[in-house]
């Protein structure tokens, strides 16, 4: 096997080798310069109560019998919002038939 392999395969340069290392290092510092900005954020205190009393009982008019617990209420983050609607109205701008998605968010940290 290793007869083979020593005369089908390519021999590699260190050169190749030093510039895939430098390019994955490279990547790996710009991406530890940015954060992701979450879609959502936690409901404050105040609106946990009312958000979950209205969705209990909406739940609770399809099964008046059973009991329901709310976890966890997440509101959307206006920072995002924002962004969002930002970047797609200047994409609409160039192609005003088409519909944008927002993915992710990032910021410089």
């Amino acid at each position: 096997m290793g007869i083979f392999k020593r005369l089908f395969s390519k021999p590699k340069t260190s050169y190749e080798d030093d510039s895939k290392a430098m390019e994955s290092n490279r990547s790996h510092t710009v991406m530890e310069e940015w954060e992701d900005v979450p879609a959502y954020i936690p409901a404050t205190s105040e609106d946990f109560q009312l958000v979950s009393v209205i969705a209990s009982s909406i739940a609770a008019g399809d099964y008046p019998e059973s009991q329901f617990s709310v976890k966890r209420i997440l509101k959307r983050n206006p920072e995002s919002l924002t962004v969002s609607l930002i970047a797609s109205s200047i994409a609409a701008g160039d192609y005003p038939d088409s519909q944008f998605v927002v993915k992710s968010i990032k910021r410089k940290k």
